[in-house]
């Protein structure tokens, strides 16, 4: 039992400290994150549970590494409209997770094993693969150029433009970007664009149309934090990425293989889906238009008001998920397709969705401390209650909403943190306005927050 002090006395004081210290140690123990079993869907979840039995090796991991790669093999030919912008299937995942425990190689063993028993069925449906590092936008130009003239030779241009980036250390990718003059991290971010590689320099006479380029790459938490400039995550770079935690699920010393039969089944599932696309024909670009059913347009536009634009701030951490959107649409085609259809569904849809909100949590979990989290957790929900309070209500001052929505127990500079985040989000979802005392009424004009 407990032992009950005066509060004057230094024992209670020590006391009071110590509660102090153990609610923060507790407020600073977190879950890593935890992603849905609905992300491991059709063909990419038995790819994944096939690569993940009896080893180590996460399956969600496994996943994402195939995605990549099979958005990589889909190629150009399959698009979707939305406004004036096509959307084709082109992925960048990175794994984040701690040095050996997070069996970055492993997670991508399954998917080369895939690869190679696609060859052997037909050539034309694989992409190029290049596991030898990327260091500048001339050796990434270099590898699907359009033909150029080198003395006396005419180098022929490389026609299939599909290439997947396979950078088991993508520390060098962030080193090369920290090196004057290199211009890799703007190319990759092209790349994820779509837009024509050309030359950075007058004298450079490589480059690349249409490129279809995909990357998976694997860090650790600690290079990932280390590296990353303050550029890198504001200036669009990292947002591409699909980045999710994943680390070993088991402990096993004796890891089972993959039986080959497996192997060859998956690929030749995996041939299905390219045969459906017309990935052999890779000069052709833009044949094949998605579209979203009714359901999943209602669904969509449900998450892109809410969850994908809601809980970010405008800081670092606004900057590396404002991406969310287009990605989601982008995950979304590939569940489809995998399904042989050419309309994406509403389970396409939270599938992808689910992928989403798996990389929103490992965003947080490595960039955000647990007290930094739990702040702009509070924020968010006072945010809310605030939001309802004042459609319940049409209109209210500072004061008003403090002593009626809160009871006057919640903090000036709390109600502050919330009605800022209301105004800031994008478009605003209250507005604010001056008005006027009664002339009767001396002082300045009252602040009056209103739903947008």
């Amino acid at each position: 039992m407990r032992r009950v002090s005066d509060a004057s006395s230094p024992s209670h004081a020590a006391s009071a400290l110590d509660d102090e210290h153990d609610e923060a140690a507790m407020a600073a123990h977190r879950n890593a994150p935890q992603p849905d079993p609905v992300c491991l869907y059709g063909l990419i979840g038995d790819v994944a549970r096939a690569g993940s039995d009896g080893t180590e090796t996460n399956p969600y991991a496994i996943a994402a590494n195939f995605m990549a790669y099979l958005s990589c093999a889909v190629g150009r030919g399959v698009y979707l409209p939305i406004g004036n912008t096509w959307h084709h299937v082109r992925l960048f995942c990175l794994h984040v997770g701690r040095s050996g425990r997070g069996r970055k190689g492993d997670a991508v063993s399954l998917t080369l094993r895939i690869d190679q028993a696609l060859r052997a069925m037909d050539e034309a449906f694989a992409p190029q693969i290049h596991r030898g590092g990327l260091s500048t936008r001339e050796g990434l130009v270099a590898l699907i150029h359009d033909g150029y003239r080198q003395g006396r030779q005419d180098a022929p241009a490389i026609e299939d433009k599909r290439l997947w980036v396979v950078e088991s250390e993508f520390a060098n990718v962030l080193h090369q970007g920290r090196r004057d003059g290199n211009t890799l991290s703007a190319a990759l971010r092209d790349c994820w664009d779509g837009v024509d590689l050309k030359p950075a320099t007058k004298s450079n006479r490589l480059y690349a149309s249409d490129p279809h380029v995909c990357l998976s790459g694997a860090i650790s938490p600690g290079e990932l934090t280390g590296l990353m400039t303050t550029r890198e995550l504001t200036n669009g770079f990292a947002n591409r990425f699909l980045m999710i935690w994943a680390e070993r699920s088991r402990m096993l010393p004796f890891p089972k293989e993959t039986p080959q039969a497996t192997v060859e089944l998956l690929a030749a599932r995996t041939q299905k889906v390219l045969a459906f696309v017309r990935a052999d024909r890779y000069d052709e670009r833009d044949h094949l238009r998605m579209e979203l059913s009714p359901q999943a347009q209602w669904r969509y536009a449900q998450l892109y008001r809410g969850e994908l634009h809601d809980g970010i701030d405008d800081g670092a951490i606004g900057a590396l998920l404002e991406r969310r959107a287009p990605m989601l649409l982008r995950l979304a085609m590939l569940m489809a397709l995998t399904d042989l259809q050419a309309r994406i569904d509403v389970p396409h849809i939270d599938a992808a969705m689910a992928w989403i909100r798996h990389a929103t949590a490992s965003v947080r979990f490595v960039f955000v401390s647990s007290a930094e989290d739990a702040k702009l957790a509070q924020v968010l929900e006072l945010a809310n209650r605030v939001l309802a309070f004042l459609h319940e209500r049409g209109q209210a001052t500072r004061s008003q909403i403090s002593a009626e929505c809160f009871r006057g127990k919640v903090p000036k500079a709390r109600i502050d943190a919330g009605l800022e985040h209301l105004l800031a989000a994008a478009p605003p979802k209250i507005s604010v306005q001056w008005v006027e005392r009664p002339v009767d009424a001396p002082g300045t004009p009252t602040r009056m927050y209103r739903p947008a």
